[in-house]
């Protein structure tokens, strides 16, 4: 047992480190669009499944409550949270529409759209990505080392590694440095 803790602890430092050190410039490139979008007025709109629902609803709270200092909330919705949407779209439509619809009724143009799918590819995830891309939204992708929404984001987020549980560490520790990252822009800190 205590090998297998050291080297899950062991692979999740790796990738982590991998992924840091490839996408450094990335990162801060859409820590400066996060926060102009912010600044501009816009709302961050996140969804996306699992793990990554729970994650989208994490980066939301840091955004509107707060994250490092204390400062004004910022719009974030997770939209995940809300059943009576979700459930009454997935039983009149399809669990397919229940991320783009919201994003039709909440998205503008000057607003960001972020989807996170460990696959890249689930369904809901890139209808959602392919509104708001129509709408002219920046769409951010986070996802594993592959699929359709790597391909349509406007800035890609990608971990390469075959296990999920590594990808969504990755996923919400680059949630947390965006929105550090959108706070000390934002607010002037160091």
């Amino acid at each position: 047992m205590k090998e297998l803790i050291r080297q899950t602890v062991q692979d999740a430092i790796d990738t982590k480190q991998i992924f840091f050190a490839a996408y450094e410039d990335l990162i801060e490139t859409c820590a400066q669009q996060m926060a102009a979008t912010l600044e501009a007025g816009g709302k961050l709109l996140l969804f996306g499944n699992g793990g990554s629902a729970a994650d989208c609803q994490h980066i939301a709270a840091e955004f509107v409550n707060r994250f490092q200092m204390e400062r004004k909330p910022l719009p974030a919705i997770a939209l995940t949270c809300d059943t009576s949407i979700i459930t009454s779209i997935g039983n009149d439509y399809s669990f397919d529409e229940i991320f783009s619809k919201q994003v039709q009724a909440l998205g503008h143009k000057n607003d960001m759209a972020i989807g996170i799918s460990t696959s890249g590819n689930s369904p809901n995830v890139i209808r959602a990505a392919a509104v708001a891309k129509d709408q002219g939204l920046t769409l951010i992708g986070f996802s594993g080392a592959g699929g359709k929404l790597r391909q349509i984001s406007d800035i890609a987020f990608c971990v390469d590694s075959p296990v999920t549980a590594r990808i969504q560490e990755v996923h919400i520790t680059l949630g947390h440095i965006l929105c550090d990252l959108s706070e000390r822009i934002l607010f002037h800190a160091q």
